[in-house]
């Protein structure tokens, strides 16, 4: 692209393409220019020629020169954007200590078993797990244990990630994924998911680095494989979202009977019935997506849920990825349904809580989780330029050294 946005060369140097190949096959012999008949008419003609090429690397010099401009001042506008978004980061920091710092409400609920608090007590009874070790983390250490997690690209633990308001979802929810899905840790990216358990030279696992090593340093011990979840390896939903909707849930087409009709006790898919931090909801992974998209979807996809077993056996034949009821009915897929008692899974989803201060802290929360992802946005777009400018920039000094080749060409012709 030439300046002012020209798709061809300035006019001066529209065409010199025949000139160009008179000088690469057909140089004008030397015996010609210096003969009587040439009349040294040849040596002018060799002067113009020298003239018109020098003229043309000027000019594509000129164009690089502005290439080479216009990096640059996209790069000190990215860094301006990138110094804001850098102060905005630390006002919201600031924001969140003072919140965080605020009195808690007192909670009155005969749900407190289900509350945020409880659930790392769940959690803790597991000692031997990786979930245990980040829960006793964020328990002893608030916000700056969060905050060393988000710094290692960890999530959290699958259990902490989402509410359900009713009990009994909660408790059928954890029994379909069991304690090893509840106790996963989710990681933002593949480099997260390996640095939480390095390995020494003999394919060992080295307990004094990675998460193993925080265990170490709090007197435990990981004994327990755990899952970890990828994000940004996971398949995420792609469709539409339920419009107007603050928790951006999937718009997924309800299920239906041969005769057309909803199935009677349908209540909805379990992945929208998962109640998401606000933190969560965008910018999650570096394409953008939350948590629902990605995680929620990945362990649900379209698992339905009814109020009782016999609606969702009644409902078999338009249930294609499984189904759950309120009373502990699962189908886990078409012709695999859970008979017997229900287990009960001692690591249950929490209940949400209803609280000013607990919502204002989740909006700012998640206005610094959209600023950080801004910001390796703008950091990966500085790179980009950065690349873009060295190479424009290697590009001016081969271009400049063709010139100054030409213009000792041209010298010694004279």
């Amino acid at each position: 692209m030439y300046p002012n946005g020209q798709q061809t060369p300035p006019s001066n140097v529209r065409n010199p393409s025949p000139m160009m190949g008179l000088e690469q096959s057909s140089p004008i012999p030397r015996d010609e220019t210096q003969n009587g008949g040439g009349g040294g008419g040849g040596g002018i003609a060799q002067a113009e020629f020298a003239m018109f090429n020098s003229k043309r690397l000027q000019s594509d010099l000129e164009v690089m020169g502005n290439k080479i401009k216009q990096h640059e001042d996209n790069l000190k506008f990215l860094k301006a954007q990138k110094n804001k978004l850098d102060e905005a980061i630390v006002d919201l920091q600031v924001h969140m200590s003072k919140l965080h710092s605020s009195p808690t409400p007192r909670i009155e609920t005969s749900d407190a078993n289900l509350q945020g608090e409880d659930i790392n007590e769940q959690i803790l009874r597991y000692k031997n797990s990786a979930a245990g070790v980040l829960s006793l983390l964020e328990t002893r250490h608030g916000a700056q244990g969060s905050q060393w997690m988000l710094t290692k690209g960890i999530v959290g633990v699958v259990a902490k990630l989402g509410k359900v308001n009713d009990e009994n979802l909660s408790q059928t929810l954890s029994n379909y994924l069991g304690s090893r899905s509840m106790l996963a840790v989710v990681c933002k990216n593949h480099d997260s998911v390996v640095a939480l358990e390095p390995y020494d030279n003999q394919g060992s696992i080295d307990r004094t680095a990675g998460l193993h090593g925080l265990a170490a340093s709090i007197d435990w011990t990981i004994k327990d494989n755990f899952d970890a979840i990828c994000l940004e390896n996971l398949k995420p939903y792609v469709g539409q979202h339920i419009a107007d909707d603050p928790q951006r849930r999937l718009d997924l087409l309800k299920p239906k009977l041969p005769n057309g009709e909803c199935p009677p006790g349908f209540l909805g898919f379990a992945v929208n019935m998962i109640q998401i931090d606000p933190a969560y909801l965008l910018c999650v992974t570096s394409y953008g997506y939350g948590l629902r998209e990605t995680l929620f979807y990945s362990l649900f996809s379209r698992l339905q849920v009814y109020k009782k077993r016999d609606d969702m056996i009644s409902a078999l034949p338009c249930i294609t990825d499984g189904a759950i009821s309120l009373d502990g009915g699962i189908i886990r897929k078409p012709g695999i349904i859970n008979l017997g008692n229900r287990d009960e899974v001692n690591v249950r989803f929490a209940k949400p809580i209803a609280s000013r201060t607990m919502d204002n802290y989740s909006e700012t929360e998640k206005k610094m989780k959209e600023l950080k992802w801004k910001k390796e946005k703008m950091l990966e777009d500085m790179k980009r330029e950065q690349v873009l400018r060295e190479h424009a920039v290697f590009n001016f000094g081969k271009k400049k050294e063709e010139f100054v080749r030409c213009l000792a060409q041209s010298s010694s012709t004279n």
